[in-house]
């Protein structure tokens, strides 16, 4: 099987996203770790918004996460990362969409952002006023609406599938923001958050971002060597940081 290139490093949600879908998929993958606003100007030819994911293989070169998990449900059907049936495929392309969406505006652009991109990246100190801010007033109806969705056991469509991935991966970011929030008041949520999470998969790409956040040069290589993944041999990383067109 033709090996793929995964560009973009697994502490972005969307990345990890894509990462554990190929994995789930057997699709071997190797991965360029860059992260975000450091692509050079040949990283914009293949992602137009200068964002991360891109995966590339011997048929496509496409930069969205969703995008990319759907072709590789179309060219890998087994196991499905969508449920049969169009009112139950609808409902997890919904239910994607809003992690992609709502979840990502909140949990990382509004909290992630501030509290990690924008101190490590842009040399700025953290906006701890706008995080508070984001807690109180946002946060509250993503997690109710999550809540009102959460299955009481198992996964969102029975097995473990594309919304139940979408959704978890954010929470690690959130967890990594280190605003202390206090999510008990939401526990099927917190429960089902779990479930995805210590799936093998899951678990093992979680590990891996949480240890790259703090990795850098030689160390990640041997993290990369450690975890059994190939690192490419060239990078899209480019000297300093530029925002995207799109970018907040």
């Amino acid at each position: 099987m033709h090996v793929a290139t995964i560009i973009g490093g697994p502490v972005s949600p969307y990345a990890r996203k894509v990462m554990a879908i190929a994995d789930i998929k057997g699709v071997r993958w190797r991965n360029d770790p860059i992260i975000p606003f450091q692509g050079k100007d040949e990283f914009t030819r293949i992602s137009p918004l200068r964002r991360i994911p891109v995966f590339i293989d011997d048929q496509v070169t496409l930069a969205d996460s969703t995008a990319i998990g759907e072709y590789l449900d179309e060219r890998y059907p087994t196991p499905p990362l969508f449920p049969a049936g169009p009112a139950a495929r609808s409902h997890a392309r919904w239910l994607e969409e809003f992690a992609d969406t709502r979840i990502g505006d909140v949990f990382i652009w509004r909290i992630f952002n501030p509290a990690i991109i924008v101190p490590a990246v842009w040399k700025q100190p953290r906006d701890e006023a706008a995080i508070t801010t984001t807690l109180r007033d946002e946060l509250p109806s993503v997690m109710d609406y999550l809540e009102s969705v959460a299955p009481e056991d198992g996964f969102v469509c029975g097995a473990l599938a594309i919304a139940d991935i979408a959704i978890a991966v954010h929470f690690a970011n959130l967890r990594w923001s280190r605003t202390g929030v206090d999510l008990a008041a939401w526990p099927q949520t917190v429960a089902w958050i779990a479930r995805v999470e210590q799936t093998p998969t899951m678990a093992r790409l979680t590990t891996l971002a949480e240890r790259a956040i703090t990795t850098r040069g030689a160390e990640r290589r041997a993290l990369y060597g450690e975890m059994g993944i190939p690192l490419t041999e060239t990078s899209f990383a480019g000297e300093g940081f530029r925002k995207g067109p799109m970018s907040v």
